[in-house]
């Protein structure tokens, strides 16, 4: 496969005397560079040229330019229903690594130089392998915007993600990366800023080269982009200095630019006509009317990014090359990346020439790819579908399917046991997420296709999945109608905050049992930031609008917030510990396969399990003895005993060859004894809902 790198030569490229410049445009009739007076020059107008070899490439060279000066496009073209051309309406440079607010006109954005020099300091990009990482989720924001350990004027920020507090708690804590929610600079939709409010988690990209400059420190933004970029660099090299990566959650589906008659800033204005998908059939916008052109909407944000087209397919790999090369980071999860995938008749293909391209990018060969394979868009959920493709890096996938079996079994199932003396349901499907979800990823991808969560940042925190049986969006503004009804959550018979120490401590045993099941499964768990600390949102589980305190992870200590914090860092030290818990391929039958785990189901009488109890709701329980198959690293082997009933229940420890005696490691019982050694064959009794973890002794 041939590999297409445009980087070299679109976008602004400064030289020390000026800056070369080029940029893509199949339908423009002209384009003009501009570069406002500054204190050092005067204004200056370059209008560029087409290339001979390809005319839709236009290119010039401007003097004098340097590092923090604002630029900016006219482009004018034919009209027609498809175009929105307008020779006097300032654009931002969609390759733009720095972007600001414009000061001309108020508003609008404009684009800024920016030198790529910064000392990396020889800090290499942390090398983590796969079956070892723990993802952390987090917005730049809300993560640090109430920790007091951070000076007050680096909450919130880049700085303040670095800080020595932050790093000490990610590191107490053993993740192995964190993910951030959208960093490429980003608007709040019109409609939000009318109502005097705006976009949390950034899914409305402005550009895909520039960092989100509200995210740096005010130090840094007074500074300008330049500045910003440093800023956030230097985030990377502190991360990466403490063995943490960076992943990026990257919103290429769509741009800010909305539906036709949103804000054109880019693209739209440049060659909206090719970078946007358009509807094939025209339609009246109300009945009755003449039928009028539309957007292909597969996002539900206005408009959908046409990767059918090649300059476009081109722009995202130009993006992530530039961010994996330039920026150092080490992977990114893929907003909606099933409507990157859809073909030029808007048919989603496993096959995709970008995402064949993703894969064998020698850029991009040592960084993490994360799909969340759905859009919105007609046959979009795709849960399982990347895997197809002409070899290279797999992509890996968020496993919604994990996220609702692990909630049915340890909320909606026990709320059901205790309202009708039966949970429903029995332990088969739980069974198939602790070890991987081999019935979506097959065998040949292995259970690190699959990135398990409970919870992300849409929907209920786990602290809420467990205090509350409905959403309250109210602070929404939309009458409580946005967000998911669908949240597979339980009350534990309070609805919200309650001083019930009953209650409570039954939710704290469901949230350890949640967090115990995520981090035992095969596959790759991801962790929402927060999660650990007990953090609520008081039940919005569509909190995209909200930037106060009231969705800030709570850095003040007390107990369970403390023991939580412990029992999370337990759980992934034992992960850690343990490669049988993390294998890297599925195992087959008859065969021995490296780095797969071989799996012995017993019943809770230590006999094996039989067809019947797998599905039987009066059940509920296994014991899951898990071997490794030593490639790497020493040969291993664990018991994990699963019990998903209120009601108390004798289990005996299975006998097994070669084990004597097992010693309990974990336990989602907060009150156990540990270490003493248990004879297999002995009865140890589950007191209600619990995981409980065994070395071998």
């Amino acid at each position: 496969m041939q590999i297409v790198d445009t980087t070299s030569r679109l976008g602004l490229r400064l030289d020390g005397a000026g800056a070369s410049f080029a940029m893509h445009s199949a339908s423009a009739s002209s384009v003009t560079l501009v570069v406002p007076a500054t204190d050092h020059r005067p204004e200056t107008t370059v209008p560029l040229v087409r290339g001979d070899d390809d005319p839709a490439v236009w290119s010039g060279r401007v003097e004098g330019i340097r590092p923090g000066d604002a630029y900016h496009l006219l482009v004018d073209g034919p009209s027609g229903p498809r175009h929105d051309f307008d020779p006097a309406r300032p654009l931002l440079d969609p390759y733009a690594r720095g972007i600001e607010r414009s000061d001309e006109t108020p508003g609008r954005w404009t684009s800024i130089a920016v030198s790529d020099d910064f000392d990396w300091g020889g800090v290499p990009k942390p090398t983590t392998p796969l079956d070892r990482a723990v993802v952390y989720e987090a917005n730049v924001r809300t993560l640090t915007a109430g920790n007091p350990d951070v000076p007050e004027h680096l909450r919130g920020t880049y700085a303040g993600l670095a800080h020595e507090s932050t790093i000490r708690h990610l590191v107490r804590l053993g993740v192995t990366a964190v993910e951030l929610l959208p960093v490429h600079a980003f608007a709040s939709e019109d409609w939000l800023g009318r109502q005097g409010r705006e976009n949390a988690w950034g899914y409305n990209t402005l550009g895909f080269f520039a960092p989100h400059a509200a995210y740096a420190s005010e130090p840094a933004r007074r500074a300008g982009a330049d500045a910003v970029l440093r800023e956030f660099k230097g985030m990377v090299r502190i991360l990466h200095e403490a063995g943490i990566q960076v992943i990026l959650d990257v919103v290429y589906n769509h741009t800010a630019e909305e539906g036709r008659g949103g804000p054109t800033t880019s693209l739209r204005g440049i060659d909206g006509a090719n970078a946007y998908r358009w509807d094939p059939e025209p339609r009246p916008d109300v009945e009755g009317g003449e039928p009028v052109e539309h957007y292909f909407d597969v996002t539900g944000c206005g408009n959908s990014l046409n990767t059918a087209h090649g300059p476009v397919a081109d722009l995202v790999l130009d993006s992530l090359r530039y961010w994996a090369r330039e920026v150092q980071v080490d992977g990114f999860r893929f907003d909606l990346m099933a409507a990157l995938a859809r073909n030029a008749d808007h048919a989603f293909d496993p096959g995709h020439p970008i995402l064949d391209r993703m894969r064998n990018d020698p850029d991009l060969r040592d960084v993490l790819l994360i799909a969340e394979p759905w859009d919105v868009g007609p046959d979009g959920w795709k849960t399982g579908a990347f895997g197809s493709g002409s070899g290279g890096t797999d992509i890996a996938e968020w496993d919604d399917g994990f996220r609702d079996t692990v909630r049915e079994f340890w909320l909606t199932d026990l709320a059901r046991e205790r309202r009708d003396g039966s949970p429903g349901a029995g332990i088969g499907a739980l069974a198939g997420a602790l070890t991987g979800s081999r019935h979506l990823f097959g065998p040949s991808r292995g259970p690190l296709a699959s990135v398990n969560f409970v919870t992300a940042h849409d929907g209920f925190t786990m602290r809420d999945l467990v205090s509350y049986d409905a959403k309250h969006n109210e602070a929404n503004g939309e009458d409580n109608r946005d967000g998911t009804n669908d949240n597979r959550s339980f009350n534990h018979g309070v609805e919200g905050p309650t001083e019930d120490r009953g209650v409570r401590a039954h939710r704290q045993r469901t949230i350890r049992n949640l967090m115990g099941t995520l981090l035992l499964s095969a596959g790759i768990p991801m962790i929402t930031a927060g999660d650990e600390r007990l953090r609520t949102q008081g039940g919005n589980n569509n909190a995209y609008a909200i930037t106060d305190d009231s969705v800030w992870v709570d850095w003040t200590t007390h107990p369970d917030v403390e023991s939580m914090i412990d029992q999370t860092a337990a759980l992934i030290r034992l992960r850690t510990a343990h490669p049988a818990l993390r294998p890297s391929r599925f195992g087959v039958e008859g065969a021995v396969t490296p780095s797969a785990s071989r799996m012995t189901w017993y019943a809770t009488d230590g006999q094996p399990m039989t067809r019947e109890r797998w599905d039987e709701p009066t059940h509920r329980a296994l014991q899951y003895y898990v071997e490794s198959t030593p490639e790497h690293e020493p040969y291993d082997r664990v018991l994990v005993v699963v019990h998903g009933s209120g009601r108390t229940r004798d289990i005996t420890l299975p006998r097994h060859d070669g084990v004597d005696s097992y010693r309990l490691a974990w336990s989602s019982e907060k009150h156990r004894d540990h270490d003493r050694q248990r004879p297999a064959g002995t009865v140890f009794t589950a007191y209600g809902a619990g995981i409980h973890v065994f070395e071998i002794a």
